[in-house]
């Protein structure tokens, strides 16, 4: 899982270095750190267009040479994105860029839980999601104190040469794995099908925002609310990667005793820090401790979201599991533009924590929402089972001699 674990490092760390660097790429195209940050719904685009397409387009194909392949589409999406010379060019590249981001931690959670026994399954998607978070406690920190220091396109740059790297490491050590059975296209869509994926996907993409409502303003929230300097950025999102760290290392345990319950608890708990943090943002302490808990509680969020995902669709795990990043990124791309309203609007960038506020208790009633049309169903399946059981055991008596 090391090579699956690096591949999440380089992708996590060009998702969430942009945060980091907005002044500086909204200095160099002259336009302010909000219009700058239409880079970071751009790359979220990209991620919700090619998650399921490539999902569904590659149901058949092995997957590791999938995985190796999204690499390589990560190296062309940040290639293009270093040498952009315009603020429209780099758009463009920041959505390429993110096309193979879902697709690639579908596949790999995928991959990861087939590796394990059935109750490790949680364990087994935070190890892949540690690189992830090893980007936010490391990558995106030295990024952003290079971009600061050097130049935002250098963060790019060695995010492409990154996910080279990773490709060779993927055909080097991880193993082929066997297709999932009836695994195909049409599979893969009629997944779309059940109301239970859809609710999870919803739960995902609207209580995630509140989070990206706030930490897409991480930058401007450090200097121009907390009062602290430019350079201790990074020490931010440094401890915002701690955070989610130590949540992909404990929270799988978690999500392992309760899949539901790591979804309501993750998502009850950033309502909570973001009101916090709402009272508290001009304190430079509560902005460390207050970050540093919600990238834990955000990473136990989201494996328990890769679970539900694909507990609910069996039969077609690879779309289950890349919609979840496509969901989140919609949560990042709503996140950034509702948050980029509010302060356009002039209500300042602690406004930010309570659109997220907002966001996160919607996603807390679509979560509830699920819960309750699961157990009618069930109570349905039940009643119709029992009626069935009982038709079956009349006509046994009715047909036998007398």
């Amino acid at each position: 899982m090391t090579a699956l674990a690096l591949g999440g490092f380089g992708i996590g760390t060009t998702e969430f270095a942009t945060m980091g660097l907005l002044p500086q790429i909204a200095e160099t195209f002259g336009i302010p750190d909000y219009e700058a940050g239409h880079a970071i719904s751009l790359y979220a685009a990209g991620v919700v267009v090619g998650a399921p397409l490539i999902a569904v387009l590659g149901a058949k194909l092995p997957r590791k040479g999938m995985l190796i392949s999204l690499m390589m589409a990560v190296a062309l999406g940040n290639g293009l994105s270093a040498i952009a010379q315009d603020k429209t060019l780099l758009l463009v590249a920041r959505f390429v860029a993110g096309l193979p981001h879902g697709a690639f931690f579908g596949i790999a959670a995928v991959v990861a839980t087939m590796l394990v026994a059935p109750e490790r399954r949680g364990t087994a998607v935070a190890r892949v999601m540690v690189g992830l978070t090893l980007a936010n406690l490391v990558g995106v920190p030295l990024a952003t104190a290079a971009g600061q220091q050097i130049g935002w396109r250098t963060a790019y740059l060695a995010v492409a040469v990154m996910a080279v790297a990773t490709a060779a490491a993927i055909a080097a050590w991880v193993p082929k794995v066997a297709k999932v059975e009836g695994a195909s296209m049409q599979a893969e869509v009629r997944a779309f099908g059940r109301p239970t994926v859809w609710f999870a996907i919803f739960t995902g993409m609207i209580g995630f925002g509140g989070m990206f409502a706030v930490y897409s303003y991480v930058a401007p929230l450090t200097t121009e609310v907390a009062g602290l300097p430019g350079g201790v950025v990074p020490w931010v999102l440094a401890v915002f990667g701690l955070g989610m760290t130590l949540g992909a290392t404990f929270g799988g345990r978690f999500v392992d005793r309760s899949v539901t319950g790591s979804v309501f608890g993750g998502l009850i708990a950033v309502c909570v820090i973001l009101v916090l943090f709402g009272f508290t943002a001009t304190m430079p302490v509560f902005l460390f401790v207050l970050l540093g808990l919600l990238g834990f509680v955000v990473q136990i969020l989201a494996a328990a979201l890769q679970v539900r995902l694909m507990d609910a669709s069996p039969d077609a795990p690879a779309l289950a599991a890349s919609s979840n990043h496509s969901s989140l990124n919609l949560a990042n791309g709503a996140g950034a533009w509702l948050g980029g309203l509010a302060i356009a609007a002039g209500w300042g960038y602690t406004s930010t924590a309570w659109v997220g506020v907002g966001l996160s208790v919607a996603g807390l009633v679509i979560a509830v929402a699920s819960v309750l049309y699961e157990r009618r169903a069930f109570t349905r399946e039940t009643a119709n089972h029992t009626i069935a059981m009982t038709s079956a055991a009349s006509t046994t008596v009715e047909t036998q001699p007398r």
